[in-house]
């Protein structure tokens, strides 16, 4: 039946089940395990869920944090198909051959019924093949450990977020009264609409290359929120993930450049939007909720459970040790993203992140990187779906 499907996978990924079809609905109160069907999502066998500790009883009076905003596709689906689908395993990229043409992007998708054909394509493929090959670059990974030189590409692209973060110190938020939604971020939106594409320009060394920005520009510009509801959410987070893409089929970004890609630009990309959350009380996008991962992000979760892959001493049940959060979250994104939720958000935290605190359970990183691209695909792509639904010359199936 429909009311045991949350809106967000609550079956598949929370403590309990519920019979309140509502995406913010707040977790039962009590300590119990989490669900066998979680832990199956996660390549778990049943019988090993026994030996997995519970989580903390729930204090009643907490606050739970809502999301106010509805999600722009509500697909329905078989949560236990899901569960049991392959994880997604990494693809190389193919380059667009000559003779290149570029065009401005136009949506392609407006409904649930264009996703699954979409996912199932070629492109489609590719792009999740894409997103799974730079997990599997960081593999046992440190943020500060050496990369091969960087590429010219790469080395523009950082000094493009360079530039987005300069002006965040030259448009100051105004003084507002209200929770969320600082009305100069509309001001710096306005300052990327303006001379954005002049700083995709660097990227592209070729004559031949130059056009592709008005292909690229579409999905940098909705990297980083959307100026009239003033939010950001794991769509617009895509949207760099695909603008990243469409520089790999340019051959722009190589296999050799995915570990740098994933250390220097992507963590460069999420300190830019921490400092844009917290400047401008950017509100979270879509309804994700109590029972989300985060309110903004998503993929740092991936590439961080891929860094601690084979770590010898923190485990997936670290994240409630304060001492490794103090110490190692400047070096591994996952401990990054949970210091950062815990900072922003009071109360215990299995009630207002009880999906993370779940995922703590896990026994191995593996598992949590595993189920994570799955889970991306289910919740991310097959619902919001904001950057490869654009479509152009870049996403085509005839490669």
């Amino acid at each position: 039946m429909e009311e045991h499907h949350h809106t967000k996978w609550a079956s598949a990924f929370s403590a309990t089940s519920s019979s309140d079809p509502s995406p913010a609905a707040a977790p039962p109160s009590g300590s119990q395990l989490p669900s066998r069907t979680f832990y199956r999502s996660f390549g778990i066998p049943s019988s090993d869920t026994a030996s997995i500790s519970s989580p903390q009883p729930k204090c009643e009076s907490s606050p739970v944090h809502r999301s106010s905003r509805s999600p722009g596709i509500s697909a329905r689906r078989n949560t236990n198909a899901v569960i049991l689908s392959p994880v997604p395993r990494p693809l190389p990229v193919p380059c667009a051959e000559s003779p290149l043409h570029f065009e401005v992007p136009s949506k392609r998708i407006s409904s649930i019924d264009d996703i699954h054909p979409f996912l199932s394509s070629f492109a489609g493929s590719n792009f999740l093949g894409f997103i799974a090959a730079l997990s599997h670059s960081v593999r046992g990974c440190k943020i500060s450990d050496p990369v091969p030189p960087l590429s010219p590409a790469l080395s523009s692209l950082l000094s493009l977020i360079d530039a987005l973060d300069r002006w965040i110190d030259e448009i100051p938020p105004l003084p507002h009264s209200s929770r969320y939604g600082n009305p100069a971020y509309r001001s710096w939106h306005e300052k990327l609409s303006n001379e954005g594409m002049s700083l995709i320009f660097p990227l592209l060394p070729s004559d031949e290359l130059r056009p592709a920005a008005e292909e690229l520009f579409p999905y940098l510009h909705d990297s980083f929120g959307n100026a009239f509801r003033i939010d950001y959410g794991t769509g617009h987070e895509t949207n760099f993930a695909a603008f990243l893409y469409c520089l790999a089929r340019l051959g722009l970004i190589k296999e050799e450049d995915y570990p740098a890609v994933v250390t220097r630009a992507f963590v460069a990309y999420l300190n830019l939007m921490r400092k844009l959350q917290t400047t401008y009380c950017l509100e979270p996008a879509g309804s994700h909720g109590v029972w989300g991962l985060d309110d903004y992000h998503f993929l740092p979760f991936v590439f961080g459970s891929a860094q601690l892959i084979e770590h010898k001493y923190i485990k997936p049940k670290s994240i409630h040790n304060p001492d490794i959060l103090d110490n190692f979250s400047n070096e591994y994104m996952y401990l990054s993203c949970v210091a950062f939720v815990k900072k922003v958000k009071k109360g215990v935290f299995a009630e207002h992140s009880p999906m993370l605190d779940d995922i703590s359970g896990v026994p191995a990183w593996t598992k949590v990187n595993s189920g994570l691209l799955k889970m991306y695909k289910a919740e991310v792509l097959e619902k919001l779906l904001t950057s490869p639904s654009r479509g152009g010359p870049l996403w085509s199936d005839d490669l």
